[in-house]
C-alpha cells in the first residue's frame, strides 16, 4: 500500500482468468449489475496472486451480426475498493486484446452518476447518451431490464465505429446529461 491507501504494484493479466471465476468475482464485487450474461473472455488485474479486478468483454446484443465480428463491448467491469487505476488498466488491456484478436472497435457504457475517469485515462471518448428503455415488444418478449436508464456511451481509442467528437458537441452533451439527471431527482 501506497501512503494514500492504494495499492502501486497492480499487474495485468488478461490471459489467467477463467470466465468462471470472473462471473463469480462480478457477483461478490460488482455494486449494481451482478449478474452478467455473454461474456466471451475476460481480463483481470491481480495483486501478488489475488484477482482484484475483472473486466468482461463479448458482443454487443441486438446490433451484431454473425458476419460482423470487428465489434465487441466491455459487459462488465468490477474492482475491489482501494486498487486505484484497475479500472484504468482494465479497460487498455482489453481494447489491447481485442486489437490483436483483429477487432476495430470497442465499447462500453456506464451510468450518468459515474464520471468516466478511468475510461478517459485509458483513453476512451464519450460519445453522449442512449436513450434507455426496454427490449420487450408485444411481437417478441423479453425480461424486464434491471437498468433500463439511459447510460453513458463510450469508445476505445481509435475504434472505427466511433463517431468522430468535436469539441463543439462537448456542451450539449453536458446539458443532455443534466438535463436527464435532474428527472431522477425528486421535485
Amino acid at each position: 500500500m501506497s501512503d494514500h491507501g492504494y495499492v502501486r504494484d497492480l499487474r495485468v493479466r488478461p490471459w489467467t482468468v477463467k470466465r468462471a471465476d470472473a462471473l463469480e468475482f462480478v457477483a461478490k464485487t460488482h455494486r449494481r449489475l451482478p449478474k452478467v450474461q455473454g461474456a466471451m473472455w475476460c481480463a483481470s488485474v491481480r495483486h501478488g496472486g489475488e484477482v482484484v479486478g475483472v473486466a468482461l468483454v463479448g458482443w454487443p446484443s441486438q446490433e451484431q451480426t454473425t458476419m460482423e465480428m470487428d465489434h465487441l463491448r466491455v459487459i462488465r467491469l468490477a474492482v475491489k475498493d482501494g486498487y486505484k487505476n484497475a479500472c484504468s488498466m482494465l479497460y487498455a488491456a482489453c481494447w489491447k486484446a481485442a486489437r490483436a484478436l483483429g477487432v476495430t472497435s470497442m465499447d462500453t457504457f456506464t451510468h450518468l452518476d459515474e464520471p468516466g475517469t478511468s475510461l478517459r485515462a485509458a483513453g476512451w471518448t464519450e460519445d453522449g447518451l442512449t436513450e434507455g428503455g426496454e427490449y420487450d415488444r408485444p411481437s417478441r418478449r423479453r425480461r424486464l431490464q434491471v437498468d433500463a436508464a439511459p447510460k453513458r456511451r463510450w469508445w476505445a481509442p481509435g475504434s472505427l465505429k466511433a463517431p468522430k467528437v468535436t469539441s463543439a458537441n462537448e456542451p450539449d452533451q453536458q446539458a443532455s446529461i443534466q438535463k436527464v439527471l435532474s428527472l431522477d431527482r425528486p421535485s
